[in-house]
């Protein structure tokens, strides 16, 4: 029996740029405005050891749910090249 091994999403530039949250509709334009300064800020403090950063309002499976988005409108986490990548088996890791 060949059984998936759910990996931790490593916290990279790389793996942001691989992201595809910002094209999910349950990220709304609202989400995006208000969360942008916040993440660029932490992107430019950050850059060259992503580790550090705490949360960023996107790549929701290597940092967490979003402090904005609170409604389910549309789930493409499975469309993700991260999470065929790192074999992750949820949908939703935005809220959940």
């Amino acid at each position: 029996m060949d059984e998936k091994k759910v990996l931790v999403v490593e916290k990279s530039l790389e793996n942001l740029k691989k992201c595809i949250c910002m094209h999910c509709k349950s990220y709304t334009l609202g989400c995006k405005l208000k969360e942008m300064p916040k993440n660029m800020f932490e992107i430019m403090k950050h850059h060259k050891n992503f580790e550090e950063i705490k949360h960023l309002d996107g790549l929701f499976c290597a940092f967490g749910k979003s402090e904005c988005i609170t409604e389910e409108k549309e789930c493409i986490c499975n469309k993700c090249e991260l999470y065929k990548t790192y074999c992750l088996d949820k949908s939703y890791y935005c809220i959940k």
